[in-house]
């Protein structure tokens, strides 16, 4: 005791406001900001994934077949794959409306799995199933299905989200699926374009599983991320193999194959259902990231809904990156569908970031 004596009366008053003011502070600042000098700090503690080799995408709507499959090293077959596509539908009507209208030339059967329950446990409507007959379009190729929800809150949603894309692969087997049939592995919101589709359906020794390089696009077209986005693949099916799932499981992948628009929803109330509801839900740390006006303000801005650093692997990237993504004007090269239906789907396009509110 005598030597704490010594030691405070070595303390002046300021030194004691100083500690009283600035440990509470430093504690707070990290409380808020943790999360932010984790993610700057993750090129310290987490190296850069093993880099995909790329395949060179040729393709105009001039050139043959042939010539196409020529100048990316493979042959041409004599009829083309049967195609699968296949996703787990949560509430992106507008997106699956779009991707199904984007891929419908070239798909064999449409797939889909529809639950009652988010990843994260929270109930939700069969949102499919109340507008089927907005897809009268794909009826005769549709294969749908649905599966009920464990509702475990507090549990993983990453274990969740892999009890349904297991269920998926029964689906599949239920649609006839067989070996060398090609399965499109993706997100409804991760769409490969049509002609890519047909390159790999038509191209002999493509390769047994191929990632797709997406351009990476948040809350709209508006809104080049960059084009990074990989985990959409296509699979040559091989019966007691091929599994669906949504991470890397091949080292190649096919340069500028389509879109990923993240977040691209109508309404406001259908982001904050996604902010609650997907694998990612910790993200959301305080609730004020839910209020309907800030979410308006960070859409129209290009900023993060949740406030976080970029997930990237080295600081000079982390740094690109931070802050708002730049707007972007150009609406070249986008799925077809989307233009002819610009009206409808404005809040796509750039100059458009104000929503709904229902």
């Amino acid at each position: 005791m005598s030597r704490i004596r010594c030691i405070l009366r070595g303390i002046d008053l300021r030194t004691c406001i100083l500690l009283f003011v600035l440990v509470p502070t430093c504690i707070f600042g990290i409380y808020i900001h943790g999360q932010k000098i984790s993610y700057f700090l993750r090129p310290l503690w987490e190296s850069p994934p093993k880099p995909f080799h790329d395949i060179p995408h040729y393709y105009h709507e001039n050139v043959s077949m042939e010539k196409l499959c020529k100048l990316h090293g493979w042959g041409i077959r004599e009829f083309p794959r049967r195609v699968y596509d296949a996703v787990l539908f949560s509430n992106e009507v507008d997106m699956l409306t779009i991707r199904w209208q984007e891929l419908y030339p070239y798909i064999t059967q449409f797939v889909l799995l529809e639950s009652n329950s988010t990843f994260s446990g929270i109930p939700k409507p069969m949102v499919f199933a109340s507008h089927r007959d907005q897809f009268k379009f794909v009826e005769p190729r549709l294969t749908y299905g649905t599966i009920g929800g464990r509702f475990k809150k507090g549990e993983n949603p990453f274990i969740e989200e892999a009890i349904q894309r297991v269920a998926l692969d029964q689906l599949l087997k239920i649609a006839g699926i067989t070996d060398d049939d090609l399965l499109i592995m993706s997100d409804v919101d991760e769409i490969p374009s049509a002609h890519t589709i047909n390159l790999l359906r038509w191209c002999d020794d493509i390769p047994q599983v191929l990632h797709l390089r997406l351009k990476n696009y948040l809350y709209s077209f508006e809104f080049l991320v960059d084009n990074k986005s990989w985990r959409a693949s296509i699979h040559r099916y091989q019966t007691g193999k091929s599994r669906y799932a949504h991470y890397r499981q091949a080292d190649e992948i096919l340069a500028d194959a389509g879109w990923h628009c993240s977040f691209c929803f109508r309404h406001i109330n259908e982001f904050l259902f996604k902010m609650k509801a997907y694998s990612h839900n910790d993200r959301v740390r305080f609730s004020h990231y839910l209020n309907l006006k800030r979410v308006q303000r960070v859409i129209c801005k290009g900023a993060d809904l949740f406030d976080m650093i970029p997930e990237e692997y080295t600081f000079k990237e982390i740094i690109r990156k931070m802050g708002p993504i730049p707007h972007s004007y150009s609406a070249v090269h986008l799925p077809s569908y989307l233009l002819e239906n610009a009206d409808k789907y404005k809040f796509l396009l750039p100059g458009n970031c104000l929503r709904e509110s229902g």
